[in-house]
């Protein structure tokens, strides 16, 4: 027991007649990494801010059951109370200053002061900051971190990697920290950004610290987690040492089904020889991303998956296509030539783009689910559109908006209060159906899907990544998924090209041994190059 650092029993919670945690029983050691686990709305949230004393829960009446930490019985009534205690919480979206270093972030309202002759008169008011002091507390925090990063860069020119470093050694710095709860702290990484957190969780958790790391990537807790804790409609399905299971075996616990043969590997019958989009020496000048000299044939029909390793220029090809950062070369749509740097052009040929920053540029935040979906059919196709005396008249088809927002939140299950709900209320799973909704209402002949099911939990990605098959099926339209995702995109696509280095290093089939896709993403020539 005294290596028990955090101690739950017959925890509970409702909000109002709504259970949403049911007798959960858990423990977690001292230096132990937890990965906890389940779909949206699984309970992992709620678990979290009873932890971290958040004050919606006091505030809905507590919870019931008990918590013990560190060997004392606690109830916090806020964050401070936990953090007081000596627990950390790193939640996904940064709360950074952007126009502060990352030592005046990592140390803020707990900074280093030094006297001065006006202190002798006006009193501990006049003592100034003490910024070699602070820098070196702040080193010191990124050294326990084990990432190299320089602490006097401003957030606001750091990459995505350093803001989330920034975060948890703010956590570290507070000299108490036992515990750290980090809640998709990966989700915004690139694969080698995330491998070297992973790292630097197995370094804190060396040095005593225990962690709960929540994720939706399975992979990631089989790599670094000792044990793996599954909530599913807030009940605690299954705890289990993670040596002992797999991520197949935990997505079947998650989502409470197993997961058919013909689930995982798609149904890939296309065979169609037209050709519908054409690249030739495309380039595309989007930071993080080298689009070189891509050749490619897409086509009619079919779902291309189009993978590699990150930064390499598998996510600058679509939105050079649409127009969207400073694109050379050619290309071809239906046999026509399309025009570069539109993206009215390109939406108005035809083509849409479900980008990978749905909050920057696919979504329209304050704006509600109905408005969202409605938005670019209307402004493209003008469609949802009354009119009158020949057109003299036209006014917005409200009725017709609010319809087809409800059809599509029945199919594609988008847990919501209602179409007028907003957007920027929902769980990143909800809005990635709202982007798919507005995808499916502008009914392109040619749909490009940019990391479909990136920081969304395995039951959301299972019915995105059906709706994209059934659209395709239905249509007939030619589909272009690109993912970092390997098994994602195996999984839906007839063909898989991999990017590296800026070109088309080859194209496989999704049955191909994964060795060979392996070679492609580090540079080893394959037998298709151009399509």
């Amino acid at each position: 027991m005294e290596n028990i650092l955090l101690k739950i029993e017959g925890l509970s919670k409702k909000f109002g007649e709504n259970t949403v945690l049911k007798d959960i029983n858990m423990d977690i050691k001292k230096g132990e990494i937890i990965g906890l686990v389940g779909e949206n709305g699984a309970g992992k949230s709620t678990l979290m801010k009873i932890i971290f004393g958040m004050p919606v829960i006091a505030e809905t009446g507590g919870y019931g059951g008990n918590v013990t930490f560190d060997g004392k019985e606690v109830n916090f009534k806020s964050p401070f109370d936990a953090l007081g205690a000596g627990i950390g919480m790193v939640h996904q979206e940064f709360s950074l200053i952007p126009g502060f270093k990352a030592s005046e972030n990592i140390v803020l309202n707990r900074e280093s002061l030094k006297g001065n002759v006006f202190e002798i008169f006006f009193g501990e008011r006049m003592k100034e900051i003490d910024g070699a002091q602070m820098k070196k507390r702040a080193a010191a925090a990124i050294e326990t971190l084990g990432v190299e990063m320089d602490s006097d860069t401003l957030i606001k020119e750091m990459p995505v990697a350093h803001k989330q470093f920034t975060e948890i050694a703010r956590e570290l710095e507070r000299s108490n920290t036992k515990l750290l709860v980090l809640d998709e702290p990966t989700a915004v990484l690139t694969e080698e950004e995330a491998e070297v957190l992973l790292r630097s969780m197995r370094n804190l958790a060396e040095r005593g610290i225990s962690i709960i790391f929540i994720t939706h990537r399975l992979n990631e807790i089989i790599d670094v987690a000792d044990r793996v804790v599954v909530l599913r409609d807030g009940v605690m399905i299954k705890e289990i040492e993670t040596e002992k299971t797999s991520a197949h075996e935990i997505t079947e616990w998650m989502i409470g089904r197993s997961l058919a043969k013909g689930q995982e590997e798609g149904e890939k019958n296309h065979s169609g020889t037209e050709v519908d989009l054409e690249l030739k020496n495309l380039w595309v000048d989007m930071p993080g991303e080298l689009v070189k000299d891509v050749n490619l044939k897409v086509y009619k029909g079919e779902i291309l998956g189009i993978g590699g390793m990150a930064g390499q220029g598998k996510l600058g090809i679509a939105n050079g296509i649409m127009g969207i950062h400073k694109t050379g070369g050619e290309i071809y749509y239906k046999g026509e030539k399309l025009e570069l740097n539109s993206t009215y052009k390109s939406l108005e040929s035809g083509l849409f783009l479900v980008s990978e920053d749905r909050k920057g540029v696919g979504l329209l935040l304050e704006m509600s689910i109905e408005d969202n979906i409605a938005y670019p059919a209307m402004e493209i196709k003008r469609d949802f559109i009354k009119r009158k005396l020949g057109g003299l008249v036209e006014w917005v088809d409200k009725s017709s908006i609010e319809e087809n927002a409800k059809k599509y939140i029945e199919e594609l299950e988008v847990r919501c209060m209602g179409s007028k709900q907003s957007v920027g209320e929902l769980s990143g799973g909800n809005q990635q159906k709202v982007c798919m909704a507005k995808a499916f209402t502008m009914k392109p002949d040619l749909l490009m899907v940019s990391e479909p099911t990136r920081g969304i939990d395995v039951g959301a990605k299972k019915l995105v990544l059906d709706a994209l098959k059934e659209y395709n099926r239905a249509t007939g339209a030619t589909i272009i998924v690109t993912s970092s995702e390997l098994e994602e995109l195996r999984s839906v696509s007839d063909r898989v090209a991999i990017i590296n280095e800026g070109r088309v290093a080859g194209i496989l089939s999704p049955t191909e041994d994964l060795v060979k896709f392996g070679e492609l993403m580090v540079g080893v020539k394959g037998e298709e190059s151009n399509g």
